[in-house]
């Protein structure tokens, strides 16, 4: 059985991807290691026409899928994940092919089976709601729907399907995916390494960022400018304040250079090393890295420690009832599948050609140069 199409997964059904074909924009990740610009988001090219297709490349239950909607829907795919269309082989092509016309097929199974929930516009809009927060303001929301080439109406026209095609799948899977608490002490008495919580510290840093290759007389200014940031905070100007103010690191201005706790092993060596080494409360002075100068301020400490039952038990049960949930839902849409009249015309993915192997006894061929 292949996965279950991510939009029968999600909360919502209808993720941000699946709504506007491209993704909110993601939590920064912890900020010891500044952010890098993504590269300029590009519309994927539409594959290019190397494989011959028949249109409709599907009929599912007497509606057509349209090569038209496969090709925008791969494309919004490629988009997504900075994958150039037309360097794609054609065996990946045509696995990319099938993979999405799957889904495609259990969505249209799924609507058609949903088509009589109701769902008011009251719960359109707050989840609507929802997905704005996602994108961190209404004018961002807004901007990406004009990125994917959407209206507004046609954004609450894919929210109210989804969630009529949540309310159908959840109907169908109704209590089968409670779990006991005796699955989790089960699972937890297994399992016992990942309950082992190791030695975390919390800091907060101001970054100023230094090139690689910068010259000793650039590298020495740096530092000068660390120091003095750092002379400044131990004469009890607030750390949090100096962060948004000064620190090169591009999150510092959203977190005041809260990097949250963090073990061993999680940032940079030079960084981690420093913050392990000092207490609570503590100011460091600069702290080299790859990244320029860190002057850091642990905030709070945590010691290593095993996770009770008591204490995993929310986050467990909620965990394992998501498997669960999982699990019935595959049987849901391979119960679809299978009694559902489906015609497929898309070709199947060539296999890949085996490399040549060199005659029995024959040298192994040079090192390429270096």
């Amino acid at each position: 059985m292949k996965s279950i199409p991510t939009f029968i997964l999600t909360a919502s059904i209808l993720t941000a991807s699946t709504l506007l074909a491209a993704d909110a924009p993601k939590k920064k990740a912890a900020p010891a290691e500044p952010a890098k610009k993504a590269p300029a988001e590009k519309e994927a090219a539409a594959p290019k026409a190397v494989i011959k297709i028949t249109d409709p490349v599907a009929v599912v239950e007497g509606v057509e899928i349209k090569k038209a909607e496969l090709d925008a829907a791969f494309s919004r795919m490629l988009a997504a994940q900075g994958i150039p269309g037309d360097k794609l082989p054609e065996e990946q092509r045509i696995m990319g092919y099938r993979m999405i016309l799957d889904d495609m097929i259990v969505e249209k199974l799924v609507t058609k089976r949903a088509a009589d929930v109701k769902v008011t516009d009251d719960e359109v809009k707050a989840k609507m709601e929802g997905f704005k927060t996602k994108f961190g303001s209404e004018a961002a929301f807004k901007e990406q729907v004009e990125k994917s080439g959407m209206t507004m109406d046609k954004v609450k026209e894919n929210i109210r399907e989804g969630m009529k095609q949540e309310s159908w799948i959840n109907a169908q899977i109704n209590g089968k995916d409670e779990v006991p608490d005796s699955e989790a002490e089960d699972f937890y008495k297994k399992n016992p390494d990942q309950f082992k919580q190791p030695e975390q510290v919390r800091a907060s840093h101001i970054l100023i960022t230094v090139d690689k290759d910068a010259k000793p007389e650039v590298v020495a200014e740096k530092e000068k400018a660390a120091k003095a940031i750092a002379v400044r905070v131990k004469k009890g100007e607030p750390f949090d304040k100096l962060a948004a103010e000064l620190s090169e690191d591009p999150s510092a201005k959203q977190n005041s250079g809260d990097l949250n706790f963090f073990g061993r092993g999680q940032m940079v060596p030079e960084f981690s090393d420093a913050a392990f080494k000092m207490k609570k409360d503590e100011i460091s002075e600069p702290v080299r890295s790859q990244f320029g100068f860190h002057v850091i301020k642990v905030t709070d400490r945590k010691e290593a420690e095993t996770v009770t039952l008591e204490q995993a038990k929310p986050k467990l049960l909620a965990y394992l009832k998501q498997q669960k949930r999982q699990g019935e839902i595959e049987k849901v849409v391979k119960g679809l599948r299978e009694k559902a009249d489906v015609k497929i015309n898309l070709p199947e993915a060539p296999k890949p050609t085996a490399p040549e192997l060199p005659p029995a006894g024959a040298p192994a061929p040079e090192p390429a140069p270096k």
